[in-house]
């Protein structure tokens, strides 16, 4: 019987940081403080993209996307993360954890591989000035973007579907705070290995395969700075990808941490605390640091307020 055809209608209990009542409460303020900063600081970075006739770039194309993204993923989990902190309910419906498992798994797919076209810009900003315009025309930008899209619905219906249809026995317990494939797999009551063994394979493919290729970007960027000995052309490069390499740590390093680690070192504290710096910290750090560090974003900033006139 899978999980989502279960007759009983029982809820999952979602565990999260039951065990630890005192820091439940500091974890609500904060969770809540980083939760309003994310929407308006994504809020802000579309706006300003959007009406700033300047950003009409590729970048900050693919950057509105990510944006986007950050906004629904942060959404689809933080609201029912503060309402299981604030009261004593830990639960949540079989609906909607198979709304959350799809949106946040959709949404977490889809910017793996839309960080790896941020970063397939830079290089082509950095190394193919000329043909910039070019390589990153319009048509090719809605198609890459389009791509990251497609990979991330694509995987969402591969692997929620697969994981809601394990047959579910014995307890409801998520020793996390939220619905997500390597904790539901666990409340199966049948062999899971080849379930690991796909979850796995559609880590490799939406994991690592975009990290290669953001560090294969990266390479090509540095060797190319590396033949301009000018202390401008470091600090234009490190102003024009410092941004996007900062978030592509923050983010892969995280969710590498749960998606690609073996069974075994998925401690429930350790786990749960990893997923809650991908979930909530990372969101609320990105639009911080591609406005704090980009010259372009705070200019428009500036202008859209009235406070330059340029």
């Amino acid at each position: 019987m899978g999980m989502m055809n279960d007759s009983t209608g029982l809820h999952f209990i979602l565990m999260g940081f039951s065990d630890q009542p005192k820091l439940e409460k500091i974890l609500f303020i904060v969770v809540l403080i980083s939760y309003l900063l994310t929407l308006v600081g994504n809020i802000a970075i579309i706006l300003v993209s959007r009406l700033d006739p300047k950003l009409h770039t590729p970048m900050y194309y693919f950057l509105t996307n990510l944006s986007f993204i950050d906004l629904c993923f942060t959404t689809s989990i933080v609201p029912q993360l503060l309402w299981n902190l604030k009261g004593p309910a830990k639960t949540i419906t079989p609906i909607g954890c198979a709304i959350q498992l799809y949106v946040s798994l959709a949404l977490g797919s889809t910017e793996c591989v839309l960080l790896a076209v941020m970063a397939f810009d830079r290089y082509a900003a950095v190394c193919r000035p000329l043909h910039y315009a070019t390589v990153m025309h319009p048509r090719v930008c809605q198609s890459l973007a389009g791509i990251a899209w497609v990979s991330g619905l694509g995987n969402t219906l591969i692997q929620g579907t697969i994981t809601l249809q394990l047959p579910l026995c014995g307890h409801r317990r998520l020793y996390t705070f939220l619905c997500e494939v390597p904790a539901m797999v666990k409340l199966a009551c049948v062999d899971i290995y080849a379930n690991e063994i796909q979850l796995f394979v559609a880590s490799l493919v939406l994991l690592l395969l975009p990290l290669g290729l953001i560090l294969i970007s990266y390479a090509l960027i540095a060797q190319e700075v590396m033949r301009i000995k000018s202390a401008q052309a470091w600090q234009k490069a490190l102003r024009t990808c410092g941004s996007h390499l900062l978030v592509v740590s923050l983010f892969y390093g995280t969710i590498i941490a749960v998606y690609i680690q073996p069974n075994s070192s998925y401690a429930h504290r350790q786990g749960k605390f990893i997923t809650l710096l991908y979930t909530v910290v990372t969101p609320t750090l990105n639009p911080l640091i591609y406005t704090l560090r980009n010259k372009d974003m705070k200019g428009a900033l500036k202008r859209l307020l009235g406070k330059d006139p340029r």
